[in-house]
């Protein structure tokens, strides 16, 4: 049965879009954007200072002008880049501070760049915002000249990859972070993505080792992995995040797969930023290290800047970055706290607040604003 609906009388007030799309769009809708300042920016690869008008919201090519000036051939530039994870409303979360916090960085084209960090710095949301996983200002992150979050034709053409975390998927009634996988062949996964040369393919199953007919319901861990870091790679990407990837590979697989990505940024340009806590023969990969402490960029240096490098000291030099880290933010912890009763009472405490389905109620605190603060 067809159902007619009868247009409103006229000047009778309609619905508009922003009215039902929720308070979080139109909040950004009424803002407006501010003027553009001019700031300086330092010479490529290190942390550069610049404010986010200056970057055009045009799609630009390297090398290209745009309303915002030179973009100097960077393939990626971010200008005091915060990012904070929003609650129900739509809104950061009262009293947390942003997990990324004035980030500014600039990579140049074939630049290959080792992200280090201690465990919550803010190495997986950077990685997060720059593949265009979360909103954040569109002049504030640029990649290949455009905004990875507006210009979605940046990660579905494979120009932008991004790969990171667990290949897994969440299931009602059975849990979070369920294996993927299926009784079929990697082989049927593999050539079911289209565009896709032959000879790359083949070249890339060479590489990580994957024999076609590994049934993905039976495989390993590491085996699992090397498939999805099969399918993220397939289609040549001019700019490549990795978060982790390589944590379930073995020594000759991990080996070959570094190897692979070397070759295709010295043969095709190709940038990437590798986050990863493991260093054994890395002294002599990376173009550019950054180093990440509490949501800021610490540091941003060339590879040749860098002497523990060329002296194979890549694990003693984080080591030390990361100890003198962890004394600062004690230092700081107690000077904010003052004495030691004031140190072991939580500032923050949240009650029962209801049921969640495989979540345990403390871990509601930093993904709702329903929280009881004191």
């Amino acid at each position: 049965m067809t159902v007619y609906t009868r247009p409103p009388p006229l000047g009778q007030h309609t619905t508009s879009v922003l009215e039902t799309a929720g308070p979080f769009a139109r909040q950004q809708a009424s803002v407006q954007p501010e003027k553009p300042t001019d700031r300086g920016m330092d010479k490529e690869g290190v942390a550069c200072k610049a404010s986010a008008e200056s970057l055009s919201t045009d799609t630009l090519e390297p090398g290209a002008k745009g309303p915002g000036g030179s973009w100097d051939g960077a393939v990626l530039r971010t200008a005091d880049l915060s990012f904070s994870y929003p609650g129900i409303d739509g809104r950061p979360l009262p009293g947390v501070p942003p997990v990324v916090r004035n980030m500014s960085i600039k990579l140049p084209q074939g630049a290959r760049c080792l992200l280090i960090g201690p465990n919550g710095a803010g190495k997986t949301t950077l990685l997060k915002v720059l593949g265009g996983k979360h909103m954040v200002a569109e002049g504030a992150v640029r990649v290949l000249g455009a905004s990875p979050f507006h210009d979605t034709n940046l990660a579905a053409s494979g120009r932008l990859s991004y790969l990171g975390g667990n290949w897994d998927r969440d299931i009602a009634f059975a849990g979070y972070s369920i294996p993927l996988q299926g009784d079929f062949p990697a082989r049927r996964m593999i050539e079911s993505v289209a565009g896709v040369d032959p000879a790359r393919r083949a070249r890339l199953m060479e590489v990580l080792d994957i024999d076609p007919e590994w049934r993905m319901h039976r495989v390993s861990d590491g085996q699992r992995r090397r498939v999805q870091i099969c399918l993220g790679l397939l289609h040549p990407f001019q700019v490549l995040l990795l978060d982790e990837i390589t944590v379930d590979l073995d020594v000759l697989g991990r080996a070959d797969l570094l190897n692979f990505l070397r070759a295709e940024c010295e043969q095709r340009g190709a940038t990437i930023i590798y986050a990863t806590h493991i260093f054994d023969g890395l002294e002599r990969w990376p173009t550019h290290v950054a180093f990440l402490a509490g949501g800021r960029l610490e540091r941003l240096q060339r590879a040749d800047d860098i002497p523990e490098l060329a002296q194979d000291r890549l694990l003693e030099l984080v080591e030390r970055w990361l100890r003198e880290e962890l004394a600062r933010r004690k230092a700081a912890r107690g000077k904010a706290d003052g004495s030691e009763e004031a140190r072991a009472k939580p500032d923050v405490a949240t009650w029962s607040n209801g049921w969640a389905p495989g979540r345990m109620t403390s871990t509601l605190r930093d993904a709702s604003n329903a929280v009881m603060r004191m």
